[in-house]
């Protein structure tokens, strides 16, 4: 299958401004292990292959562990993820599968147990760019591995 539309050709200032956001993103105070665990798991639920494979890429590059990104997708029963870390896979697949209905109360609460104003704002902007970046992707149908080596991550040895 090849990629339906070259997006950032066809529409290049809404990407590079959505870049820049996904920049901004990473760039927050939050850590960056946390984020590849989000960006992961919100992307094997969006059925991503595109961004699953990017974000394996990435993450093995930064020194996450092999075994803990296959656990990301059983992490309720894994006990490899810290609780801040539960946290935040439980509030990327709230805000990632929002069914048509208010985040509930007990989400929010079991979140901001974990994370301040700030980095709870921090999360929730790192869970709209990376569904972003899923949406777009599966629409147009992103090639696993076509930008490795534009990104870098054929570093990784995965392909």
């Amino acid at each position: 299958m090849s990629q339906r539309i070259d997006y950032s050709k066809a529409a290049p200032a809404v990407f590079k401004a959505y870049q820049a956001f996904s920049q901004a993103v990473k760039a927050s105070s939050l850590d960056k292990t946390l984020l590849h665990l989000v960006d992961l798991r919100a992307s094997q639920m969006n059925g991503c292959a595109f961004c699953v494979d990017m974000h394996v890429k990435e993450a093995r590059l930064h020194g996450e562990r092999e075994l803990r990104l296959h656990h990301i997708i059983v992490w309720r029963e894994s006990p490899l993820f810290s609780a801040r870390e539960r946290a935040a896979l439980e509030w990327t697949e709230t805000l990632t599968r929002l069914d048509g209905k208010p985040v509930p109360d007990a989400a929010f609460d079991a979140a901001r147990a974990h994370f301040s104003e700030a980095e709870l704002s921090e999360l929730t902007f790192a869970i709209m760019a990376i569904n972003g970046w899923n949406r777009i992707s599966c629409a147009f149908t992103s090639v696993p591995g076509a930008l490795d080596s534009v990104y870098g991550l054929d570093k990784a040895g995965l392909n």
